[in-house]
């Protein structure tokens, strides 16, 4: 086995009919509070979720050591191998920022169900001259893009100007900011806005169920 491979952790019904796969952000393990909420949400609804770390969070959490992210073949080499492991007849592939990035680069590939970015960095903090959008124009996969309002990586206006496939939808959490977190002076609230998201995963899910009966 190759160190890309990852090792799976579940939480939801063992033979749920649709398991959501999600992969960290570059920044925070697959455990962080955000992962977990959304997780746990998803398993409530009676989804299954599965949960992998790259292998660079991996060895951080072995080692303690904070390393940056796998080059991009690597990250996408580790995805593939969790498809194949769980078989993407009943998958919904995505996850946090830059794993919902990644899965978003396969996705038509891979005969998955669905994709579902939370987050998605559609430029780098402060280079919105240079999207990564290019993908997103042509996919075919149905699509649900959760994002917060005034994400520093694509807020509501600066994602209007973008050309992207009629495959995606969107889920505006407001207010929010990468971590779909609004300020306290907008009245909204961090457990709102994440409870509203993980509703469209659900709702995102089911509509998947639906369609294929």
């Amino acid at each position: 086995m190759s160190d890309s491979n990852a090792e799976l952790f579940f939480d939801g019904p063992a033979k749920a009919p649709l398991t959501v796969v999600l992969a960290h952000g570059a920044g925070a393990p697959m455990d962080a509070p955000f992962m977990n909420a959304f997780a746990e949400g998803l398993a409530a609804h009676g989804h299954g979720v599965a949960r992998f770390e790259f292998p660079y969070m991996a060895q951080r959490r072995q080692g303690g050591k904070k390393r940056p992210p796998d080059r991009q073949p690597v990250l996408l080499d580790c995805w593939h191998q969790v498809i194949d492991t769980l078989g993407p007849d009943r998958l919904v592939i995505g996850g946090k920022s830059m794993g919902g990035r990644m899965a978003s680069l396969i996705a038509d590939e891979t005969n998955v169900r669905g994709l579902v970015c939370l987050g998605y960095p559609f430029h780098a903090p402060g280079r919105p001259e240079k999207p990564r959008t290019e993908h997103l124009a042509s996919l075919r996969l149905p699509s649900l893009i959760v994002q917060g309002e005034r994400d520093a990586m694509g807020s509501r206006e600066r994602v209007a100007e973008y050309a992207l496939s009629n495959a995606i939808r969107f889920h505006w959490c407001p207010d929010g900011n990468h971590d779909l977190v609004p300020r306290k002076a907008s009245g909204h609230t961090k457990e709102g806005n994440w409870q509203a998201a993980i509703d469209a995963v659900c709702n995102f899910g089911d509509r998947i169920l639906n369609y294929a009966q």
